[in-house]
């Protein structure tokens, strides 16, 4: 019997402004995946938020993109929008694209991450959820945990990871896939990787085949046509016994690498890893957060989770990322802060191109 992992995500109503997720909805949301395990759909769930995305993490035996756990977890957003728009609340529903569940959540707006596997004798789990950022916020984490050998030493000295990983890139423009060996092809990887507004990792699997890891990589804006809030992923990652352990899958977040979101999803800013408690975005809507919540799945249930970045080693990456946010925001509209203009499409800088386009002259 095989075991599922499904993370499913959706900002659907925040408390001033774009900051945290309300408790009633979480609560709401606990009603109906309650439901659920009673009635056997899945077989345990955790609840998280990051800043005002609510993250259902769930398990049970049905196999990816199931319909009734997909039902189950749309539902359950579906009702708790009902109460953010009676409490009005900002953003509600803002992620749910339509009121009517078509077999499957995908491409309805919220965010989702599946593996499925034959639990091992022992078998870590770890969950990452980002608030103010997109998919591609991934992608240099998850290279260096399954990549990079001055991250991860098992590539180096551990035998069951030294053949490495195969990285499934996603081009989320064209809607493209192509599937990269590491080491053997980590400059091509590279190449694209590093262009983290198009290609970003969707799976990676060991040359066995095995899963390894998971990323949410819908693009609301681009399901959307227009601006109606940032992507906001989640990422599964499988640690230990023949995977990277649990420390060198939560290291790379040590350095804040620069991320794409931010205000309005229109600017670059630090990723900062923070424990449950202090996911709460609040100056100038950031900067953008990441929860890591490790588990360990026992015969389909989840036990844990630990909370992290709730550790102190993480402190000077926190320090170091509020100074990064203040010279960042520092540069007020410009570049490199905000986004460039191929970035913009989707925000609100069309209507203020619009609204000048009958100005704009031939030069001499």
């Amino acid at each position: 019997m095989k075991t599922t992992v499904s993370v499913i995500k959706a900002d659907i109503g925040s408390v001033s402004g774009h900051c945290v997720a309300h408790p009633e909805l979480i609560d709401i949301c606990d009603e109906v995946l309650n439901e659920a395990l009673e009635a056997g759909i899945i077989k345990d769930y955790y609840i998280s938020r990051c800043g005002d995305d609510i993250d259902l993490i769930m398990t049970h035996d049905k196999g990816e993109e199931n319909e009734e756990v997909h039902k189950t977890a749309y539902t359950a957003f579906m009702k708790a929008t009902e109460r953010a728009r009676e409490l009005k609340l900002y953003g509600a529903g803002q992620d749910l694209l339509t009121d009517t569940f078509s077999g499957n959540i995908k491409g309805m707006g919220p965010g989702v991450a599946e593996i499925e596997f034959e639990e091992r004798p022992s078998d870590p789990v770890l969950v990452f959820c980002c608030d103010k950022t997109e998919p591609g916020a991934f992608n240099l984490p998850v290279f260096r945990i399954f990549a990079d050998p001055f991250n991860t030493a098992g590539l180096v000295i551990d035998p069951k990871l030294h053949d490495g990983f195969k990285f499934e890139v996603f081009d989320v423009i064209e809607h493209k896939k192509v599937i990269l060996n590491c080491p053997e092809e980590m400059y091509d990887l590279l190449a694209l990787i590093g262009s983290t507004g198009r290609y970003v990792i969707k799976r990676v699997w060991k040359k066995n085949g095995e899963i390894a890891a998971a990323v949410s990589t819908e693009r609301l804006n681009l399901m959307a046509g227009e601006y109606v809030g940032k992507d906001d992923p989640v990422c599964i990652v499988r640690a230990q016994s023949g995977f990277p352990a649990n420390g060198e899958c939560v290291d790379p977040f040590a350095f804040p690498h620069i991320v794409s979101g931010w205000m309005r999803g229109s600017h670059n800013g630090p990723m900062m890893p923070v424990s449950e408690a202090e996911a709460n975005p609040i100056r100038f809507d950031g900067p953008p957060r990441v929860v890591g919540l490790g588990f360990q799945v026992s015969n389909g249930e989840l036990i844990g989770p630990v909370d992290l970045f709730d550790d102190p080693a993480f402190d000077p990456t926190r320090e170091q990322a509020a100074k990064i946010a203040t010279y960042l925001r520092r540069h007020g509209p410009f570049e490199p802060h905000r986004l460039p203009a191929e970035e913009m499409e989707y925000t609100s800088l069309p209507g203020v191109m619009k609204k000048l386009e009958s100005r704009f002259e031939d030069m001499d």
